[in-house]
């Protein structure tokens, strides 16, 4: 049975795209099947952490949506781009980006689309890929499509910063979760600087928000220096950033 996890913040620039990718390729160099879809239709980047091409995709969750293809004709295997060694003898991530055509995101805005269609897609690409997990790369904040991922994850990983506007708009989100009755609620805090204490930090935000907090990742050089053009924990697996996501692949198969 496919285990289904969200990646949301309130707010843009979090680095929850980067997370999504890394936990991704972390499960799938455990063996496992992963999924990974691109929600952030009006923003969308993630493909660029797998060396995706977005314009050169035969298909898109667009394509999908506007009744073009099937979910799985969407889907692309990067597994390849995402291991080092072409993932021989590992698992496998098949990604389903959203369309950075201007005209694309043009219809949604001005159309909208089927969220049911959504939900549909999700089960269908889960069984016919025989997925292990499905990560979902939210649109930042929230609106009809968010909360029906939301909705239907066991796991929503809820990014934020050290930084109080991360903070109001994190409760708003932990609050709607809980109404959703979510199973696993578990928080990520980003781009904390070298200087903080990680275990301080860590407790001030989960006695405040009462959730756990998975991971205190740094605001690190790596990152900076890689400017999105791979997967950190696949090109250095022994970097700060790296170690420190370790324990939310550990929670989210708990």
């Amino acid at each position: 049975m496919t285990r289904i996890i969200s990646t949301h913040s309130y707010r843009g620039g979090t680095g929850k795209s980067t997370i999504t990718a890394n936990v991704a390729y972390l499960l799938a160099k455990q063996g496992h099947r992963v999924g990974v879809v691109d929600t952030d239709i009006l923003s969308p980047g993630i493909h660029v952490l797998f060396g995706l091409d977005a314009d050169a995709a035969r298909f898109t969750l667009n394509d999908y949506l506007w009744g073009r293809c099937s979910i799985t004709e969407a889907a692309i295997d990067v597994t390849a781009q995402a291991f080092p060694d072409g993932g021989n003898g590992k698992g496998s991530i098949n990604l389903l980006p959203s369309s950075m055509q201007a005209g694309e995101i043009a219809r949604v805005l001005k159309e909208g689309f089927e969220v049911d269609l959504l939900n549909d897609g999700f089960q269908t690409l889960s069984e016919k890929l025989a997925l292990d997990y499905l990560l979902i790369d939210t649109h930042p904040g929230v609106n009809e499509e968010t909360l029906l991922s939301i909705a239907i994850s066991d796991t929503l990983l809820l990014v934020l910063r050290p930084d109080h506007q991360d903070y109001q708009g994190t409760a708003v989100t932990l609050e709607l979760a809980r109404r959703l009755d979510v199973p696993q609620l578990l928080l990520v805090v980003n781009k904390a600087l070298p200087s903080f204490d990680a275990k301080q930090l860590s407790d001030r935000v989960s006695t405040a928000f009462r959730t756990p907090v998975a991971a205190v990742l740094p605001l690190t050089e790596d990152l900076v220096r890689l400017g999105s053009s791979g997967i950190l924990s696949a090109l250095s697996p022994q970097s700060v950033y790296s170690q420190a996501l370790r324990p939310v692949v550990d929670l989210v198969q708990a």
